[in-house]
């Protein structure tokens, strides 16, 4: 179940204190008041749940520590809109003074955007976002969350309409701001209507760091990079599935 699945993949935040493990953050309120189903089922999220996952020193006779959680915050959304994804994921060097987390955010009216959390003082609060796409039922895929123009800090890269016509765009956090640092550019996809999960990942070969996705039309795996404020992208010799990004990651290719 892709619930399931979400609770697993949540996204481990800042360890708080001595004895905590750290945050976890995960998707919450299953509902189906948006209808979408491009992820295989109409069940999206209607809010993010913040957990303290703890230990405590083990019990007489065991070896290992007791771990626990405790529920510290929900933040829900309006009725208009849902979390319409497969995951929250971290976002370690997107911000290098704090973690944050990111996830699809989508609106009745106005289809999906990209949305930064983060948590501050044990409470979840949106920080940043793409504008909407525009329309409902119009969706959006993360592709992956790296340093593309080598300045050290991590970017963002999704795929805007990734069945329509899939514009590769790429962001960075700058204050409470998602900024275009790339000139959008169309015919990329990293996802089948129906399927639970995201095809692309990044890659750093002879210190070039490089997207890893499948050409619009599924037939070829594409490397993309960042040159001067421009995405420039060339086909590689695997399938364009995750198999075939595993294997671009070992830079053979």
């Amino acid at each position: 179940m892709r619930f399931l699945a979400t609770i697993l993949l949540a996204g481990v935040v800042s360890t708080p204190a001595s004895g905590s493990l750290g945050y976890i953050v995960s998707l919450g309120e299953p509902t189906e008041r948006y209808g979408h189903a491009v992820l295989g089922d109409a069940v999206e999220y209607g809010a993010l749940v913040l957990t303290l996952l703890s230990s405590s020193p083990p019990d007489e006779g065991q070896t290992r520590p007791s771990t626990y959680t405790t529920n510290l915050d929900t933040l829900r959304l309006p009725h208009s809109r849902v979390f319409e994804d497969i995951e929250v994921r971290s976002a370690y060097g997107v911000d290098p003074d704090r973690e944050v987390f990111v996830v699809v955010e989508s609106e009745a009216s106005r289809g999906a955007q990209l949305a930064v959390y983060e948590v501050k003082d044990e409470k979840i609060r949106k920080r940043a976002a793409t504008p909407h796409i525009g329309q409902r039922n119009r969706w959006l895929a993360p592709a992956a969350i790296a340093d593309f123009d080598g300045d050290g800090i991590n970017d963002i890269a999704y795929v805007e309409t990734p069945h329509l016509a899939g514009i590769l765009k790429i962001v960075t956090l700058r204050g409470d701001a998602l900024v275009p640092i790339a000139t959008p550019k169309p015919g990329f996809s990293n996802h089948r209507i129906g399927q639970d999960f995201i095809t692309s990942d990044a890659r750093t070969c002879d210190g070039i760091t490089e997207l890893l996705l499948p050409s619009l039309d599924w037939t070829t795996l594409m490397a993309a990079r960042l040159e001067n404020g421009e995405i420039t992208a060339r086909p590689l010799p695997h399938p364009p599935s995750r198999e075939g990004i595993k294997a671009a990651k070992a830079c053979n290719g």
